[in-house]
C-alpha cells in the first residue's frame, strides 16, 4: 500500500498489486475529515488509517462506501462513532453480498492442505481465487458494520466551505454505485465503475448504464480519478475503460450470433492491446454479462460464482495467460 496526494487536500491509498480486493480508499482532509471505502480487511484497515494519520491526526468525522463489496466496506468496523455514508440500495446489499463468513470460510478451506485438495478436483477456479486471496488477506474479527446515513439519487457535504458532491450512478458494477465528486480541487473517487490497467467486471447493472457513467466522468472534467482500483489517473484512463467495454461489446455481439457459448465466445474474443491489463481472463464475465443483455435477462440476475471463477480459471489456462482474478 502507498499513499498518493492528487489535490491539495485529497489523498488515495493504492494497493498496487492491483487485483481482486486490492481496493484503494479516499481522503479529504477538511470538515473533520472524510474516508473513502475502507479496505478488504482489518490489518489492510488499519495500515490505510496509519498512512492517512500522516496528514489527518483525528479519525474521521465521516465514512463514504461507493458501493456494497467487502473489499470497500470491510474496515467499516475501525471507524466507530463516525457516520458512514452510502446509497439507499447498500445496507441490504452488503448483508448478501459482503457477508465475510462466506469468504473467511474460502480461505480456511485453502488452508487446509486436505480441504483444498478435495475443492480443487471439482472447483479449481475457487481453489485458485481462494489462494490468491489468502496470499494478502485475513479477514479473522471482521464485522459487518452498515451505513448509518443512506441517500437515493444526490447527497452533498459542505467541509468547512468545500462542497463535497456524492452522486448515485449504479447499478455499473454493483446496485449502490456512488461517485464522490470535489468540484473545487477538480478531483471525483469514482469507487468501482472505473478500473485502471486492470479487467473491469460487474455484478449488476448494464453496459448502458456503464457507458453513461464513463461519460459523466468525462464531462465533469477532472484533473484527477481515482478509480476503485489501479493508479491514479486523468480522464484517459476513462476513455480507455470505455473503449475496452464497447469492445468486448462488439465483438459478444458477433459471437452470439455465430452460437458460440460464453466461455467459447471469450476463448475467440482476442484480448487486443488489453492483454497486458491484470486479470485479463475476467474478459470471461464482460462477456457473460453483454450475453445476458442479448437474451434479454434482468441486469440483476444473480451469479453462479463459483461457476464463475472456474470459467476465468479455464479461460486463463486455455488463452496462456497467468490466472489471476
Amino acid at each position: 500500500m502507498k499513499m498518493q496526494q492528487v489535490s491539495d487536500n485529497c489523498f488515495a491509498v493504492l494497493n498496487e498489486k492491483n487485483r481482486v480486493c486490492d481496493a484503494n480508499s479516499g481522503l479529504i482532509n477538511l470538515g473533520g475529515g472524510v474516508v473513502i471505502d475502507t479496505q478488504s480487511d482489518l490489518p489492510h484497515a488499519r495500515g490505510m488509517i496509519a498512512l492517512f494519520s500522516r496528514v489527518w491526526p483525528g479519525m474521521p468525522k465521516r465514512v463514504i462506501n461507493t458501493h456494497e463489496d467487502g473489499d470497500h466496506v470491510w474496515g467499516n468496523q475501525l471507524f466507530a462513532g463516525a457516520e458512514i455514508i452510502a446509497h439507499s440500495s447498500v445496507p441490504e446489499r452488503m448483508k448478501r453480498v459482503a457477508d465475510p463468513e462466506e469468504t473467511r470460510h474460502l480461505l480456511a478451506s485453502v488452508r487446509n492442505p486436505l480441504t483444498c485438495e478435495k475443492i480443487a478436483a471439482v472447483r479449481p477456479g475457487v481453489v485458485a481465487a481462494g489462494r490468491q486471496l489468502a496470499e494478502d488477506y485475513d479477514l479473522t474479527g471482521v464485522e459487518l458494520v452498515l451505513p448509518t446515513t443512506v441517500f437515493d439519487t444526490h447527497h452533498d457535504l459542505d467541509l468547512n466551505g468545500m462542497h463535497v458532491h456524492l452522486r448515485h450512478v449504479g447499478p455499473c458494477h454493483q446496485c449502490g454505485d456512488t461517485i464522490v465528486h470535489v468540484p473545487k480541487e477538480r478531483v471525483v473517487f469514482a469507487g468501482d465503475v472505473l478500473f485502471r490497467r486492470c479487467t473491469p467486471m460487474g455484478w449488476t447493472g448494464s453496459y448502458a448504464k456503464w457507458f453513461a457513467c464513463l461519460d459523466l466522468l468525462i464531462d465533469l472534467k477532472p484533473d484527477a480519478i481515482v478509480p476503485g482500483h489501479g493508479p491514479v489517473c486523468g480522464v484517459e484512463g476513462v476513455i480507455e475503460m470505455k473503449a475496452y467495454l464497447q469492445y468486448v461489446l462488439e465483438q459478444s455481439r458477433r459471437c452470439f450470433e455465430d452460437g458460440l457459448s460464453v466461455l467459447d465466445a471469450a476463448k475467440r474474443i482476442d484480448f487486443g492491446p488489453y492483454g497486458d491489463w491484470k486479470a485479463p481472463a475476467r474478459l470471461y464475465m464482460n462477456v457473460e454479462r453483454a450475453y445476458r443483455e442479448f437474451r434479454g435477462e434482468p441486469p440483476d440476475a444473480p451469479w453462479d460464482t463459483p461457476a464463475t471463477f472456474d470459467a476465468i480459471y479455464a479461460l486463463a489456462n486455455a488463452k496462456g495467460v497467468p490466472v489471476e482474478f
